[in-house]
């Protein structure tokens, strides 16, 4: 599993990468305004609407530029808050693509507008980029009305109408994928809590399975020392060790990704029964019924921590008690049963949250838990779409 140093190293390479990628994204659209602007007439000039083209065109290059190393802070030594300085900059970029744009009436001077609406909206929050947006209709509106100089034409103001719609459109596209980013990452991080608590439950599992078997081993090594039978309390000592080593070992699994390679769900079901057996020296039977198949890693995983679950609530709550464990495969279900009969010797209080992992369980696989007493004893069953 990723360290936090491993996701912070990659959340700092894909800021990066962003970072030279917008940088490279206004280098370009200053290339392309620039090489338009020279390429199309009247071009660069020193007098009248080539002066005026000229300074144009340097003033947007010029916050384009401003707008590179801002898109640059993430890998530059410096930090500062840069939100509401690029946001300027945008607004002075619109301001000045518009004037371009009535002044040479070129195609570059579009680009740049829609660019810097688009990037507007992904960029900042509503209360920024709504204003730069009504600052653009403003001016492409009052454009298309007559009143800036110079007299529009019919054509002009069919023109500049057009662009007010399209100005629109940009802003909303880019609007709704600013707002799929942001659902994406909230999905994202409601994977990462709903993973935790996945995770949470393995361990809880694993150490009351492991746990509970150990201390019935090193109570019955109490009991046999206090008759001086050390041979077999060191037997049950060893057997104790080994659960703690075995409990440690699904413990690392449970933190690892589910695993495809798992064994076949009865025969982990008669490995935790041959637990049960020799930890208490009661019977366990498993009983497999119907046309034995895989499920998925996640249904098997949540079955067999069911039945763990199950099997050493019986250990722990119910003295002297055989278990029975039935797993039945139908044609769109499969279930699980862990039975006992009564106790007739008092167990060690609950209070856990046994119960609520396993309803959990049940309940992300779209299946339904039954935990309680019967006329026969306890039952635990679990049934899940397969």
């Amino acid at each position: 599993m990723p360290t936090r140093d491993g996701y912070v190293q990659a959340a700092w390479e894909s800021s990066r990468r962003n970072a030279i990628a917008g940088a490279f994204l206004r280098l370009a659209v200053i290339a392309l305004l620039v090489g338009g602007q020279a390429t199309s007439p009247p071009g660069f000039g020193l007098t009248g609407d080539r002066l005026a083209i000229t300074a144009l065109t340097a003033a947007i290059a010029v916050t384009l530029t401003l707008m590179v190393v801002i898109r640059l802070r993430p890998i530059l030594p410096v930090r500062w808050n840069a939100g509401p300085a690029e946001a300027v900059l945008i607004a002075l970029t619109l301001v000045a693509s518009i004037a371009l744009d009535m002044v040479s009436d070129s195609s570059p001077a579009v680009a740049v507008l829609m660019f810097s609406v688009g990037a507007a909206a992904v960029r900042h929050p509503l209360k920024w980029s709504l204003p730069i947006l009504l600052l653009a209709l403003a001016g492409l509106g009052s454009s298309a009305l007559g009143l800036l100089p110079p007299p529009i034409t019919p054509e002009a103001q069919d023109r500049d109408l057009g662009l007010c719609v399209s100005v629109f459109v940009v802003f909303a596209v880019a609007y709704a994928i600013k707002q799929r980013r942001a659902a994406t990452a909230a999905q994202a991080g409601e994977a990462v809590l709903a993973e935790r608590a996945r995770i949470a439950r393995e361990i809880h599992d694993i150490l009351a399975h492991s746990l509970s078997a150990q201390i019935v081993h090193l109570e019955g090594a109490r009991l046999l020392l206090r008759a001086d039978r050390s041979q077999e309390a060191l037997d049950r000592v060893e057997r104790a060790r080994e659960l703690a080593k075995k409990g440690l070992d699904e413990a690392r699994s449970a933190v690892a990704a589910l695993r495809d390679d798992a064994q076949p769900l009865p025969t982990a079901l008669d490995a935790l029964a041959e637990e049960f057996r020799d930890a208490t020296g009661r019977p366990c039977d498993v009983v497999v019924r119907g046309h034995e198949r895989r499920l998925p890693p996640e249904t098997e995983l949540a079955m067999i921590r069911t039945a763990q679950e199950a099997v050493t609530n019986v250990r722990r709550h119910a003295p002297g008690s055989p278990a029975t464990v039935r797993l039945s495969f139908g044609d769109r279900t499969c279930e699980l049963e862990v039975v006992n009969p009564p106790s007739e010797k008092p167990g060690t209080p609950g209070g856990g949250y046994g119960l609520v992992g396993m309803r959990e369980r049940a309940e992300l696989l779209g299946g339904t838990l039954e935990a309680g007493e019967t006329e026969d004893g306890f039952r635990v069953r679990l049934r899940v779409p397969a």
